[in-house]
């Protein structure tokens, strides 16, 4: 694991508002397809993911995701939203599409999209 890798999980993690047994518990179900609708003018790239876990009250999501363009590997990691109301459209075990922005550390989802 590389040391921008690491230290992505730790911040995650350390923000996410999630426990430690309750991301183990959640396990690592690697693969499943997500996206991200992306603002005019700027390319981010679009991974896929499938819902784990929602925190409305704390704006993050849970997502399981397979290994990711940038070289992460395949997990489920925590991440923050750019609008809360995404919350109330996710259903756990639903699969996504989404994108981060690597300038917020890549721990907060920008765009998205449901998987049909």
């Amino acid at each position: 694991m590389t040391l921008r890798t690491h230290s992505v999980l730790i911040l995650a993690l350390a923000a996410a508002g999630f426990s430690g047994q309750g991301i183990a518990q959640m396990g690592h179900n690697h693969g499943s397809p997500a996206a991200m609708q992306v603002p005019a003018g700027t390319s981010m790239v679009m991974e896929e993911g499938t819902v784990k876990k929602i925190d409305k009250a704390n704006g993050k999501v849970a997502l399981a995701h397979s290994a990711q363009k940038d070289g992460m590997p395949a997990m489920t990691m925590v991440y923050g939203v750019r609008d809360p109301a995404w919350l109330d459209k996710m259903q756990v075990g639903q699969k996504v599409r989404f994108a981060v922005d690597p300038a917020r550390g890549g721990t907060t989802v920008t765009q998205f999209e449901l998987v049909k």
